[in-house]
């Protein structure tokens, strides 16, 4: 007559290392969701510092008005005014230095500054070794007619 029942602890002899393997799992699961969030928000915090700037740039030269045309009664701006304007604003803003691309357009009475910039991974690159994330805003302006 066979026994159908396995030998006591030959059973628990067969999953030994199983919870090891899962905790492993998890700890990986955890640091790669824990990469992903902290460089995300890092992504969101240089946006929201790069919004700033060019508002504040393209504030700056929306007052590149082209003055003969003021005399004229027109409202356009200088192109070549507009752009030193939102230069020397952006090259006066502490965070300038994390800029990689600076564009200027001037269309009519309307500026248009965009910035770009690259964030690095931190914890991600860990996964994902030499990436990096593309980030870049833009805002426009015109100058206001006061009546």
């Amino acid at each position: 007559m066979t026994n159908s029942r396995s030998l006591p602890g030959l059973e628990a002899r067969c999953e030994r290392g199983t919870v090891t393997l899962y905790i492993l799992g998890l700890c990986v699961a955890v640091i790669f969701l824990g990469g992903l969030s902290l460089d995300l928000w890092r992504v969101v915090a240089v946006r929201r510092d790069l919004a700033a700037m060019a508002d504040g740039a393209a504030a700056a030269a929306a007052d590149g008005v082209d003055e003969g045309a003021l005399r004229r009664g027109e409202i356009r701006l200088d192109p070549d005014r507009s752009l030193l304007l939102a230069s020397e604003n952006l090259e006066a803003q502490s965070d300038y230095g994390m800029v990689d691309a600076t564009s200027v357009e001037t269309r009519g009475t309307v500026v248009t500054v965009t910035l770009r910039s690259s964030v690095s991974f931190t914890l991600l690159g860990v996964f994902l070794a030499g990436g990096q994330f593309d980030v870049s805003a833009a805002a426009s302006a015109e100058p206001r007619r006061r009546v």
